[in-house]
């Protein structure tokens, strides 16, 4: 049975998504136990998968589990972007190709297979289900949290992984993020006897809206579809049936593929998901208080962005391998002289020190290319197709040979 309440020597990560599960693993190769709190009765996998880059494989080999998660995907092997406007390919890009780093490395992961990954590799009772933070409270050097069940935990440090929506970032004080004035609808398409699918990254810009597919195995197709709501789509978020429906009008009404059409088809209703896409405002980061004292924050909390990058999940990893090697050397005593106290606070200070340019580049910069890649303006698509398509697949590339470094400075 779980413990009902921390001792005050816990270190307390708020979330067990990818940045959560990543912080408490790179902690435990690091001798450094510490307790999760997950707000929901087991792992989430919202989102279905996210496509990871090299960026994100450093960071899974640096915590010991990236072959096991590239035993269970595929290498993508090329881009295609396609108008769809035209129908033309705007843009053809190997993706194996060798950049200044090393040959480049592109899989869609499925969410809930790296998040069992994650878990399989901690010690047995890191991490405590149904236990949402409600608030956090001060008493000394110690945080007070309560919690909805009515519990209370105290922590020496506070680690908020606990998403856009953030207890821990809103008592930091960071600006609230903002809407986009996009919505992503995501869904994933199961062929039992195999897809038969290439594995190429197949991307479709233009037209108001941004599409995408990617096989994540030999019978996983993950797709997405990005679009600016209008008031003649009030409800279609309603229902799993409506959504699916209002995305197949859209695709069908462009030069679209027929085999993008019959992924989606393929799609189960309840494999359907719809949210509107947020970000927190990228300059606000420039001066904000990442850490203060023995808190910070890591993932969405950190730098909720627009999808268009694909290096949500990717940063999220690597928050978690920076975060557990400067938290993790302050605590046993190699962060530099001082008491525990002073030594903790100068890791999750230089830990934020690292992060904080890196969140604003990528929140930026995803924000920047779906506006040109989703643009129906005339002048702007002129432009994307014919002279920035190059330049934008050149950022996702260059975006996604970040190296965040191993757990060891």
């Amino acid at each position: 049975m779980q413990p009902k309440d921390a001792a005050a020597g816990d270190i307390v990560i708020a979330g067990a998504g990818l940045a959560g599960l990543a912080t408490a693993l790179g902690l435990h190769r690091k001798g450094v136990r510490s307790l999760v709190l997950e707000s929901s009765p087991s792992l989430r996998a919202s989102g279905f998968a996210f496509t990871t880059w090299k960026n994100a494989f450093r960071a899974l080999d640096a915590l010991g589990v990236g072959d096991k998660i590239r035993k269970q995907h595929l290498q993508a092997l090329a881009l295609r972007v396609i108008s769809s406007d035209t129908g033309q390919i705007v843009r053809e890009a190997d993706l194996t190709r060798t950049g200044k780093g090393g040959p480049n490395e592109i899989r869609c992961v499925r969410r809930d297979l790296l998040l069992q990954a994650l878990e399989e590799e901690l010690p047995k009772g890191t991490i405590r289900y149904s236990s949402k933070i409600v608030s956090v409270e001060e008493d000394g050097d110690i945080k007070v949290l309560q919690l909805a069940d009515g519990s209370v935990l105290r922590a020496k440090v506070l680690i908020g992984c606990d998403g856009v929506n953030s207890v821990v970032a809103k008592w930091l004080g960071l600006a609230k993020p903002s809407y986009s004035g996009r919505s992503a609808a995501r869904g994933l398409a199961h062929y039992p006897d195999g897809h038969g699918f290439e594995p190429k990254f197949l991307q479709f810009i233009g037209h108001g809206f941004r599409s995408g597919m990617l096989p994540c195995n030999e019978t996983d197709i993950y797709w997405f579809f990005t679009w600016t709501p209008s008031e003649h789509d009030k409800g279609v978020d309603e229902s799993e049936a409506k959504m699916k429906q209002f995305v197949l009008d859209k695709l069908r009404g462009s030069k679209v593929p027929e085999e993008a059409l019959a992924v989606v088809v393929r799609s189960e209703m309840s494999d359907v998901l719809a949210a509107p896409l947020r970000f927190r405002p990228p300059l606000s980061l420039a001066t904000a208080s990442i850490s203060k004292g023995n808190v910070s924050v890591a993932g969405d909390a950190l730098h909720p962005m627009t999808p268009d990058l694909g290096q949500g999940g990717c940063s999220a990893l690597e928050d978690g391998v920076v975060l557990a090697r400067c938290l993790g050397e302050a605590l046993v005593g190699k962060g530099g002289g001082g008491a525990e106290k002073e030594r903790i606070e100068a890791g999750l200070r230089e830990y934020a020190r690292i992060r904080r340019w890196r969140s604003v580049e990528l929140i930026a910069t995803a924000y920047t290319v779906g506006f040109i890649q989703q643009s129906n303006n005339a002048v702007v698509r002129f432009l994307r197709d014919r002279f920035l398509s190059g330049v934008l697949a050149g950022r996702l590339l260059k975006m996604g040979d970040y190296d965040c470094g191993t757990l060891r400075n």
